[in-house]
This record gives structure tokens, C-alpha cells and sequence, in this order.
């Protein structure tokens, strides 16, 4: 468990660095959670390998989905690379840059957003990340 949570450390500027550079995301969080645990909560001082870990990429975004995910493999290939090896089924998806196709069969399989009853999203307001940048722009 601590190879998952060093390599999201590890992978934290640069995966910070693609999301601004990506420019259509207002929101993304990687959450490591154990489903053995009543409240999620992963025990990261654990030195044995659980097989109760799930990887979760939690994220809010403008336009269409396949754009996105192609945007996310062009930008980050590398850390979703590494994160893979720690999921099941993630091996065969690696290089993503290579299946692409696959990858976002893999995560719209996996999505728990896109499956009831998680399919529905309130939206405080319509404007794209572009949009808000244009008025407030990053200090």
C-alpha cells in the first residue's frame, strides 16, 4: 500500500502541472480507499499488501468524455502507467498511450459516476473552466 500512496506522492506536481496545462478540468482527486474499512479510511502505516484497496479518480470536467480521457493519456500516460500496476486488470492497459481504446473502455466500465444511481450531477453553474479563467484569471 505504501507503493500506491508514494507513487501518487511521487506523481503530484506533475499530475497538478497536466491538469493546468489540460485546461477543462475544475476538479480531480486520486482517493485510495479500503473497502475492508467501515469508513473507507486506508490504513497507510500497513506493511502487508491488502487486497481490499480501491483506487479511485474522482474528477469534474467540461466536454465530452473521450476528449478528456485522451487528454488525460497524452498529459499523464506515465502516471497512469504506474497507478495501473496497482489495479486489477491495469497491467494489460499499460503503455495507455498504446490503448487508449482500452483505457477508456477500462474506466467507463469501472466509472461509478456513469452507472445508477450515480448518473446524476447538480450544476451550480454553466460556465467551462476557460470561461472562469477568462474573469479570474490565476494569481
Amino acid at each position: 500500500m505504501t507503493a500506491i500512496a508514494a507513487t501518487l506522492a511521487e506523481s503530484k506536481k506533475e499530475i497538478d502541472d497536466a491538469l493546468k496545462t489540460i485546461g477543462t478540468v475544475h476538479f480531480a482527486r486520486f482517493l485510495l480507499l479500503d473497502s475492508s474499512k467501515p469508513n473507507l479510511q486506508p490504513d497507510l502505516t500497513a506493511t502487508t499488501a491488502s487486497n481490499s484497496l480501491v483506487l479511485g479518480v474522482v474528477t469534474e470536467y467540461d466536454g465530452n468524455f473521450n476528449a478528456y480521457i485522451q487528454d488525460f493519456v497524452s498529459k499523464l500516460g506515465g502516471v497512469f502507467d504506474a497507478l495501473l500496476g496497482f489495479v486489477v486488470d491495469g497491467k494489460k492497459l499499460i503503455p495507455v498511450a498504446n490503448n487508449v481504446a482500452a483505457f477508456q473502455a477500462y474506466i467507463t466500465l469501472n466509472d461509478a459516476s456513469q452507472h445508477i444511481p450515480n448518473a446524476d450531477l447538480y450544476q451550480a453553474y454553466p460556465q467551462t473552466v476557460q470561461k472562469i479563467l477568462a474573469v479570474f484569471p490565476p494569481q
